[in-house]
């Protein structure tokens, strides 16, 4: 049985108040109607990542929903009555989970928006990468033409795709990849339970030598902060890519943008940066074999209005007296 968490609240007022931190899907009417029967308050306030002004727009919060901005244990204890913390999204590094356990505040993510989405831009990162769409398209735009040989290319049909972390969005890759021929799948996952047919788990060292394209699925934590290390990097095949549309705290950004310069692997498709947004003189931007793009594998118009009501509908069950669905800091077992 369940070891509930003991922390005494005070009676969930009649006008609950609900915080979005950080503003960018178009307003709270979503979320206003997903709690409606509660009478909630759905206030928006801008926090752009300031954790001391995410710890004044919080005071006295009954629950919060959050994009980027961090939650720390001083904002926790600024609304001793908050029951829910939601991040809109699937990682919650920037939410302090232990501290929020201690006070009884439940958090919870949404890990089931956005997979055909983040799977389809992993997609057209390696398409874009593999077949040098950016470089193609500057070259013409600037008057070249049957240049071909001077960029060299490798077919994808009877390639090996390598997948660090096998969750929703690897699954979705997967299916997709070996539409396209990957007839080979390595995995690393040591949390993945039945290897799915297809595929082999292998540890790094493997899925680094043998891999066409390594795509990065992992969560972010201490265990697997630059999982994609200089040794990694060092074994992959000079034609192999790299994407990820994860977390960038994944790859040592350093080993990577070394080997690209170096020519080392072939290219790398980013939708994430070790920190974001990235300034203007990240290395990954002056280097050719290198596509990017502003962490927007998740979104579509559909995948936004599913994001905001599945976060949404989280608060209502634990105003309802519910544990919510998607709970990542439980407290006893």
């Amino acid at each position: 049985m369940r070891v509930m968490n003991t922390v005494a609240k005070q009676p969930l007022s009649t006008s609950p108040r609900v915080v979005i931190l950080d503003e960018g899907y178009g307003g709270t009417d979503v979320e206003a109607r997903t709690l409606a029967s509660f009478g909630a308050q759905v206030i928006e306030m801008p926090c752009r990542g300031s954790a001391d002004v995410v710890r004044r727009a919080v005071v006295n919060a009954d629950a919060v929903l959050v994009r980027e901005s961090p939650v720390d244990a001083v904002a926790i204890d600024a609304m001793p009555n908050c029951r829910a913390i939601v991040r809109y999204g699937v990682g919650v590094d920037n939410i302090d989970r232990v501290h929020a356990a201690a006070c009884g505040v439940y958090v919870a993510n949404v890990p089931d928006y956005g997979v055909e989405e983040v799977s389809d831009h992993a997609l057209a990162l390696l398409f874009a990468v593999a077949r040098r769409i950016v470089t193609r398209d500057n070259a013409v735009r600037q008057g070249a033409w049957n240049v071909a040989r001077t960029e060299p290319m490798y077919r994808m049909r009877g390639g090996t795709l390598g997948l660090i972390g096998y969750g929703r969005i690897a699954r979705a890759l997967h299916r997709k990849a070996q539409g396209l021929g990957y007839g080979r799948c390595l995995i690393f996952d040591p949390y993945l339970q039945a290897i799915p047919e297809g595929a082999e788990q292998v540890d790094l060292t493997r899925l680094a030598a043998e891999s066409d394209v390594v795509s990065v699925h992992a969560p972010l934590t201490p265990d697997t902060h630059r999982i994609v290390d200089a040794e990694f990097v060092s074994r992959m095949k000079p034609t192999a890519i790299l994407i990820n549309t994860s977390r960038g705290g994944l790859v040592d950004s350093v080993a990577l943008a070394s080997a690209l310069h170096d020519n080392r692997i072939f290219g790398a498709g980013l939708d994430v940066f070790e920190h974001e947004p990235p300034g203007t003189d990240n290395p990954f931007f002056s280097l050719d074999n290198v596509v990017v793009s502003d962490h927007t594998g998740w979104y579509s118009e559909q995948s936004v209005e599913d994001l905001r009501r599945k976060a949404s509908e989280e608060i209502a069950r634990v105003f309802s007296g519910q544990a919510p669905l998607n709970w990542v800091n439980r407290w006893g077992d």
